[in-house]
């Protein structure tokens, strides 16, 4: 069993995964993943986003639904070739741009009022996650939205399950928990960043005068 002071998931584990299929996890194919992205896009609290970053979006599957919400967004992985399938992905969406990074150590420059942590957080270790929770919190701007979905099984790869995760989510204190979904197979938390104040931002329904 994985346990906190499992050391991340290493590069080459990405690496030799990406030599073998240009979609190892069979993202484009798999109903269990289009029914998980469609969950994820219909979690976001606000109709519409200035600027979104999503980090590991592998082929680009995710991303492309995310474009429909977003005024520009900008997507990253360390793998060369997820990099090359995610723009053929996006090729006809001229507000999306995507890029080689290898978070947290890589991180873009700017404010974004939308941060997407898809099936990412369960392979580092706490001083690695740690640091990457610090970039996402100092990157959005006050009343921005993370949304954090995770498989929520045991893998030899994973150092936490997506519940563990959403434990770790819940106690930032910059981030207010403003939703949670959770399924035997995946957690899926929405959470935004704390106003100056210290509130969380209006829910949906007050933002239109519903409370």
């Amino acid at each position: 069993m994985s346990t906190p002071s499992t050391p991340s998931t290493p590069a080459s584990y990405f690496e030799g995964l990406y030599r073998e299929a240009a979609d190892p996890w069979h993202l484009a194919e798999r109903w269990y993943e289009h029914r998980k992205y469609e969950l994820t896009v219909a979690s976001l609290p606000q109709r519409r986003y200035r600027r979104a970053f999503e980090p590991a979006c592998s082929v680009g599957e995710l991303t492309s639904r995310l474009a429909q919400r977003c005024d520009s967004l900008l997507a990253c992985d360390r793998i060369e070739s997820a990099v090359e399938s995610a723009s053929r992905r996006t090729r006809d969406l001229p507000h999306v741009e995507v890029r080689r990074l290898a978070v947290p150590d890589e991180w873009p420059e700017g404010a974004f009022d939308l941060i997407v942590l898809s099936e990412l957080l369960y392979y580092f270790d706490t001083e690695t996650l740690d640091r990457l929770l610090t970039r996402t919190v100092d990157a959005l701007e006050p009343g921005g939205t993370v949304v954090a979905v995770h498989w929520n099984h045991r893998v030899p790869e994973h150092v936490r399950t997506g519940a563990e995760l959403a434990s770790v989510l819940a106690s930032v204190p910059s981030l207010a928990v403003t939703g949670e979904h959770f399924e035997e197979d995946f957690v899926l938390q929405t959470l935004n960043r704390r106003l100056p104040d210290g509130s969380a931002p209006p829910s949906p329904a007050a933002r239109e005068g519903l409370v």
